[in-house]
Parts: C-alpha cells; sequence; structure tokens
C-alpha cells in the first residue's frame, strides 16, 4: 500500500475523517488534490498550484525520530533549512536521533511514508510522540501540509494550526 487517499480508510484516521473532523471544529483549509508527493523535490513540482499571491505559505519537511531511549519525534521543519540529526539531537537535548521505521511510524502517527505531517498529531498525541516545530511558522499565513495522505495537501491559516494543536492535545516545541 501507498500512502495515497486510495489506502486511506486503512489509517487509523483517514484523511477523509481528518477533513470532516477540521470542519467539524470550525478551522480553515484550502484543500488540493495532485499526483502523490514523497520528496520535498516532488512538492516543488506542484508547489506554484497551492501558492496564493501575496501569501506567505510555510512549505515543510517532516522528519519522523526515534532516539536511544525509544521516545519518538516529529520534526517539522520549513522544507529547503539543512539539518544535520546528530546536532539536531543535541539541540533537543535527546542525544542521537535515527529515523523510525515504517512500522513505527504507522504505529505512533497513524500515517505511511511520504505523508508524515504535523495533522498526524491527531495520533500521535496518544502515544506520547514529541511535537518540534520550526519558529518560521510562527511568520507564515498558511502552512502547507498533507492531511494523512500523500496526494493531497492542505493550506491553513497559522491560527487554525494551532487550533488544531490545542483541540487535540498537541504541545508544540518550537525550534530556533
Amino acid at each position: 500500500m501507498d500512502a495515497s487517499s486510495t489506502f486511506q480508510d486503512s489509517l487509523p484516521v483517514s484523511s477523509d475523517a481528518l477533513l470532516a473532523q477540521l470542519d467539524e471544529w470550525g478551522l480553515t483549509y484550502r484543500l488540493h488534490e495532485h499526483v502523490p508527493l514523497r520528496t520535498v523535490e516532488d512538492a516543488k513540482s506542484v508547489e506554484g498550484d497551492l501558492l496564493v499571491p501575496g501569501e506567505a505559505a510555510l512549505r515543510i519537511k517532516n522528519l519522523y525520530l526515534r532516539d536511544r531511549k525509544k521516545r519518538n519525534y516529529l520534526v517539522t521543519l520549513q522544507q529547503d533549512r539543512a539539518i544535520e540529526l546528530k546536532a539536531l539531537g543535541a539541540e533537543l537535548g535527546v542525544g542521537n536521533l535515527s529515523f523510525g521505521s515504517a512500522d513505527r511510524l504507522m504505529e505512533n502517527l497513524g500515517i505511511r511514508p511520504g505523508a508524515v505531517s504535523p495533522l498526524a498529531m491527531i495520533t500521535g498525541v496518544g502515544t506520547g510522540v514529541r511535537f518540534f516545530l520550526d519558529r518560521a511558522a510562527q511568520e507564515a499565513d498558511v502552512i502547507n501540509m498533507h492531511p494523512l495522505v500523500n496526494d493531497r495537501t492542505v493550506a491553513m491559516p497559522r491560527a487554525d494550526v494551532m487550533a488544531f494543536f490545542e483541540r487535540v492535545g498537541c504541545e508544540v516545541n518550537w525550534l530556533p
């Protein structure tokens, strides 16, 4: 199975269910459907279709990581930000980090590789995943992210993204 909406019903929370929850909470977003995006380079190929002139949109990349004590982290960064895992581990005060497996990704965030997203914290909160967000998000008008599948992108106003985190009980740890 891939990370597209074709297989969303096999996820703990489907993309459709997530979008319905956002609607129920009164959170706004623009939904874009596109070819499956697996990498930052893939995302850059469609980002022109997502941008609104004059709108400061944060385009992101997401890392699902684990430390030696088997603690799980979701780190969301501005898509072009260079990152070195050893330095990131030191910055977070958690030691060495490594990428989590596809099985652990499903177990802890309820998603497949290629669809990693801050919105996966709807599941991650319940499994103890710690969330870190690039401070660049504080300057964005909207944040573009996958709604648990990689053939859709939502553009959510920053205030609504923060309201989402509050609704699901997710503490946001800011990265400088």
